[in-house]
């Protein structure tokens, strides 16, 4: 697998301005069998995933990414709810001598949404990421640190190089680095924990990878203590809900019932 971007250096007539964005959709399931339970669920996800623990994982992104910050915007919602937004450009400097080069035309922004089905009492969490870089600096860097920082059962994962940049000969250059698939920037301990479907078109320099867990060990899918009084065909039932709710946010569709 590949881990970095690679392929020959290219001397380029001025500063490399393609655009690489990488947006992210991340999904935590849930079941919490009361109403009591679900808002404890709700409750927890916003102080776990509030602005400020948002705010260490982007910065410790810009840190992996090799870039430097230049302003940071937190907000937390209420009832629930977080957003964090930070701008960053091309100027890590390992020798602290100042900035490199200086373009304030990236930036990152996480924002979460947390909520509930009360019906059946599966919970829901979504963490949007949006890493959007221009230069040398590479989102795809962050991809490992990104899905571990979160209890990851859905990915759903987009990236685009826009733009062109040119060589000395005046040459227009659309991507700097080899890509066939956003997996081949993800480590494989993390690929073998997942079903991965890839739509690429790399023609375009468009890809898009999602993946589900494969594993589900249905303690960790449970909250509450009302959980612990379950039969086992509560147990049952549940896994089946659980099951059913990841797969249509895989497919992006709704599985209706037959009886429906």
């Amino acid at each position: 697998m590949l881990n970095h971007c690679r392929g020959r250096k290219i001397k380029l007539h001025g500063f490399n301005n393609l655009t690489k964005s990488l947006s992210f959709n991340i999904y935590d399931i849930c079941y919490a069998a009361s109403k009591s339970s679900q808002n404890d669920y709700l409750e927890y996800i916003d102080k776990e995933y509030n602005s400020e623990k948002l705010r260490s994982i982007l910065e410790e992104v810009t840190n992996i990414i090799e870039a430097r910050i230049v302003n940071i915007s937190t907000q937390d919602y209420d009832p629930r709810g977080a957003s964090v937004t930070i701008l960053i450009n091309e100027g890590h400097d390992p020798k602290g001598e100042g900035v490199v080069a200086h373009l304030d035309k990236s930036h990152i922004a996480a924002h979460t949404y947390p909520e509930n089905n009360t019906a059946n009492g599966i919970a829901t969490f979504r963490v949007d990421i949006d890493i959007s870089t221009c230069g040398t600096i590479s989102p795809l860097k962050a991809l490992d640190f990104l899905i571990d920082s979160f209890d990851s059962d859905i990915v759903l994962m987009d990236y685009r190089v826009r733009g062109f940049t040119r060589d000395t000969k005046g040459r227009k250059i659309y991507i700097d680095h080899d890509i066939t698939s956003i997996q081949d920037y993800i480590s494989d301990d993390i690929l073998d924990k997942y079903t991965a479907y890839d739509i690429n078109i790399v023609s375009d320099s468009i890809f898009h990878s999602k993946m589900q867990l494969k594993s589900m060990k249905l303690e960790r899918y449970l909250f509450g203590s009302d959980s612990d009084k379950m039969s086992k065909a509560g147990k049952t039932k549940v896994r089946t809900l659980l099951k059913k709710e990841m797969q249509e946010i895989f497919e992006c569709r709704n599985i209706y019932d037959r009886e429906t």
